[in-house]
C-alpha cells in the first residue's frame, strides 16, 4: 500500500521540485516577477525623477523577495483549500501524498527566515513592507476569521484577497522611495490602483469557462454569474484597469505613448473574451486567461520596464 503513495520513499528536496512544477513553476513565475519587480522600482525611480537605478544587491534582495512573496501565497492557499482540495480535487499535491501540509510549513518557515535575513542586512527599511504584507497574506489564510459571512460574498472575498497585490507592490516600488527615505512618488496610487485591478483580470480570467469544463466544487465566475456576464465583467475591469494604467504612465512622464500602446494592447486583449461571448467555446475560454497574462506582461514593461531600459540607452 505504501508504495501507492506518490511521496513515499522519495526525497524530500525531489518532492518539492515536482510540486513547483505543478503549483508554481519557478522559471515562469520567476521571471514574471522578476519582470514585474524591476518594473515597479523603475516606475517609483522615474516618477521620482531620480537618475539610474536602485543598487545591483538591492534589486537582487527585492526580487527574490517578492518571488517568496508569491510563493507563500501558493503555500498558504494550500492551507485555506486544504478541506476543499481533500474533497474535490485529490489529484493535486497534497491530497495525493506528494508533499503534506507539515512538510510546507517548514518550507514556509525557511524562506521566511531567508527574506528577513537578507532585508535585514542589506535593506532593513523595507522589513516592515515585507512583513505588512506577509501579515495580510496570514489573514487571508484565516479568511479574516469570517469564512462563512465571505463565502456566501464571492466578489468581496475575491476584492478581500486582491488587497495583498497593491501590499507586494509597497515592497516592490518601495525598493526605490522606502530605501531612499524619501515621500512616495505622485502617481504611485495609480501604479498601486493598477495592481489591484490587474489582479482582478487575472483572477477572474482564469475562472471562466465553457459549461462543459466546469467542475463540481470548482467555483467560477462562469458558473457563478454565467458565461456571458463574466466575460464581460472580465472586459469591464480590463478596461478600467487599462484607464488607470494610461493614468499612472501619465504621470511618470509618458502619457502619450503610454495611451497608445496601452489601448492597443487592450484591444488585442479583449478579442478573445468577445469571441467567447459570442461562441461559448472552451478554446476561447483558454484563449482569455492567456490575453490576461499577455496583458500583465505588457501593462508593466510599458510602465516601467521599457522606459528604463529606453532611459539607459538614451545616457
Amino acid at each position: 500500500m505504501s508504495g501507492s503513495i506518490p511521496g513515499h520513499g522519495r526525497p524530500l528536496i525531489a518532492r518539492l521540485w515536482e510540486y513547483q512544477k505543478e503549483r508554481f513553476p519557478i522559471a515562469r513565475h520567476g521571471l514574471l516577477i522578476v519582470t514585474f519587480t524591476f518594473s515597479a522600482a523603475s516606475y517609483s525611480r522615474i516618477c521620482r525623477r531620480a537618475d539610474g537605478f536602485i543598487a545591483p544587491d538591492e534589486f537582487i534582495v527585492g526580487a527574490f523577495t517578492a518571488i517568496i512573496l508569491f510563493l507563500l501565497l501558493r503555500i498558504f492557499d494550500e492551507f485555506k483549500d486544504a478541506e476543499d482540495d481533500a474533497r474535490y480535487r485529490p489529484y493535486r499535491p497534497v491530497p495525493r501524498g506528494l508533499v503534506s501540509l507539515r512538510e510546507l510549513r517548514r518550507l514556509g518557515i525557511v524562506v521566511i527566515a531567508l527574506v528577513l535575513a537578507l532585508n535585514a542586512l542589506v535593506m532593513p527599511a523595507m522589513l516592515w513592507a515585507f512583513l505588512v504584507a506577509l501579515g495580510y497574506m496570514a489573514l487571508m489564510t484565516k479568511e479574516f476569521f469570517v469564512p462563512a459571512w465571505l463565502k456566501r460574498r464571492p466578489i468581496i472575498y475575491m476584492l478581500s484577497h486582491m488587497v495583498i497585490m497593491p501590499l507586494v507592490d509597497l515592497y516592490t516600488t518601495g525598493l526605490d522611495w522606502i530605501n531612499a527615505a524619501v515621500a512616495p512618488p505622485r502617481g504611485l496610487e495609480f501604479f498601486l490602483m493598477v495592481t489591484f485591478l490587474n489582479g482582478i483580470v487575472i483572477e477572474v480570467g482564469r475562472k471562466i469557462r465553457a459549461a462543459e469544463a466546469e467542475e463540481t466544487g470548482v467555483e467560477t465566475y462562469s458558473a457563478l454569474y454565467g458565461p456571458k456576464r463574466a466575460a464581460i465583467g472580465w472586459l469591464a475591469v480590463l478596461s478600467l484597469t487599462c484607464l488607470s494604467a494610461v493614468l499612472a504612465a501619465w504621470y511618470a512622464g509618458f502619457g502619450a505613448w503610454g495611451f497608445i500602446v496601452l489601448t492597443a494592447v487592450l484591444a488585442a486583449c479583449g478579442i478573445p473574451a468577445v469571441a467567447f461571448i459570442r461562441s461559448l467555446q472552451g478554446r476561447h475560454a483558454k484563449l482569455i486567461e492567456t490575453a490576461a497574462g499577455i496583458w500583465t506582461i505588457a501593462m508593466y514593461l510599458t510602465l516601467g520596464a521599457l522606459p528604463m531600459l529606453l532611459r539607459w540607452l538614451g545616457e
